[in-house]
């Protein structure tokens, strides 16, 4: 019997490069040495201070992006992708090692032509055993988190449909990267991975969380100073842009009243300019917004319905810390999301 060789997937990792992360040439030689697949990285210098660029630069395999300025990690993620020639396209973070077989196990998942993105099982660098992220949660309110972070990896270990994958560990197959093309660079960096999740949701594909696909990172949640001023920015363009008319409508009353919420947290938390930041930049560019919305409405195949019972009703399963007099307004705003859902 002849038998032949089935060529194994290609995956082109992209690596962002950005500060100085010790991790770096770890991240690198990891992917480089996964079984299962054949690998290559494309490495986008988005400002390396501590020289870990230079140490894998010529490693085999490994093709260096010095654009000569920070394009923000959307950006850099989309000349990446554009640089390389796998048919399956990972995006792992620069302070983060992957298991030997993890890309593979998530390249086989991503092989699937229902499923748009398989999300990695994110482990802490300090405690292996614990989670950093088992996929991402999705509030209806668009705040996003890491699921089951802190728990014990026993916990998460079957493969499910989640949210949202996390960008620190993704795969997707290039042609659906194409497609949908790639990440929004106005969004610069956070919520891209939400965003393109969702997108994948609303065209009928799914999002899985693949729990034997290991890979350990260095996870801070408060590393850039700009953080909250993107994540809030960048959330309500995502609601604005992907929900649908009648949802958003439904839920107009209580996004005012959560943005007035949020605001006066921001304030006392002290935040509250990068608060406005995010207002300001939306109203500045509300004409991008309703171009971005007529630009993705053709990618629809489903109703925000099919997907709803996965978006997460209550703030306080998350990481974020509510005042005391905020959860009994969290717990009012979990029921009217049921009666939303209903007339979805």
């Amino acid at each position: 019997m002849v038998t032949f060789a089935v060529p194994m997937s290609r995956v082109t990792a992209i690596v962002v490069a950005f500060g100085a992360e010790p991790l770096l040439p770890d991240c690198v030689r990891s992917i480089l040495t996964s079984v299962g697949i054949d690998s290559e990285v494309v490495l986008v210098d988005n400002g390396c201070t501590d020289g870990g660029v230079d140490a894998v630069r010529a490693l085999d395999g490994v093709h260096v992006i010095d654009p000569g300025r920070n394009l923000g990690f959307d950006e850099a993620c989309n000349v990446g992708v554009a640089a390389g020639t796998g048919d399956f396209v990972a995006l792992v973070n620069f302070d983060a090692v992957v298991r030997p077989d993890a890309l593979a196990k998530l390249a086989a998942v991503a092989t699937d032509p229902k499923v748009g993105i398989a999300t990695a099982s994110l482990r802490l660098d300090a405690d292996p055993e614990l989670m950093n992220s088992a996929g991402n949660e999705v509030h209806f309110l668009g705040y996003s988190w890491c699921a089951g972070l802190n728990e014990p990896a026993s916990r998460h270990a079957v493969p499910r449909d989640v949210a949202s994958a996390s960008g620190a560990a993704m795969v997707m197959r290039r042609e659906l990267w194409e497609r949908l093309g790639g990440f929004a660079p106005e969004y610069f960096m956070y919520y891209e991975d939400a965003e393109l999740s969702l997108r994948c949701w609303r065209a009928g594909l799914r999002v899985v969380f693949v729990p034997d696909a290991v890979v350990v990172h260095r996870y801070e949640f408060g590393r850039n100073p700009e953080k909250m001023y993107l994540v809030e920015r960048n959330r309500l363009v995502a609601m604005f842009t992907l929900l649908e008319g009648r949802t958003l409508a439904l839920l107009l009353p209580v996004i005012i009243g959560v943005e007035l919420a949020m605001l006066a947290l921001a304030a006392q938390q002290g935040w509250g300019r990068a608060k406005l930041r995010g207002w300001w930049w939306l109203l500045r560019h509300r004409d991008w917004v309703r171009t971005r919305r007529a630009t993705l409405a053709p990618e629809r195949a489903v109703r925000d319905a099919v997907f709803a019972p996965l978006l997460a009703t209550r703030l306080t399963q998350g990481s974020m810390e509510l005042p005391g007099f905020l959860r009994p307004f969290d717990a009012a705003l979990a029921g009217y999301w049921r009666l939303v859902r209903r007339s979805l």
